[in-house]
């Protein structure tokens, strides 16, 4: 019996830091971020019908969406929220892509 526990705090001694861990956002950071509007994921509470209050995170909606810019003659792909495309429709790739590149994001 003793044995057997031996190997299990040996075991749980030689795990990476990042595999122990108390609260996912310490450890994983996901680039979810919108590369136009900057938009992040927010914290929140999921509220149950009992009144419990648990942290829970709001997502943005972001899609990985492909624009062909005529005036280099290519392909750009692109992070971004639903509203940011939206706003890609309407003022045009040209003037939101020299927005970005003035900004100092590599496109």
């Amino acid at each position: 019996m003793k044995k057997n526990i031996k190997k299990k705090l040996q075991f749980n001694l030689q795990l990476p830091t990042f595999a122990v861990r108390k609260n996912r956002s310490k450890y994983f950071f996901m680039a979810r971020v919108c590369q136009l509007t900057g938009k992040k994921p927010i914290v929140g509470n999921s509220v149950s019908h009992s009144n419990i209050k648990t942290k829970r995170r709001f997502l943005p909606n972001l899609q990985t969406k492909r624009f062909f810019y005529a005036e280099e003659d290519r392909w750009i792909t692109l992070k971004l929220s639903a509203e940011a495309i939206r706003t890609i429709n309407k003022n045009g790739l040209a003037s939101v892509v020299k927005d970005l590149r003035t900004a100092g994001s590599k496109i």
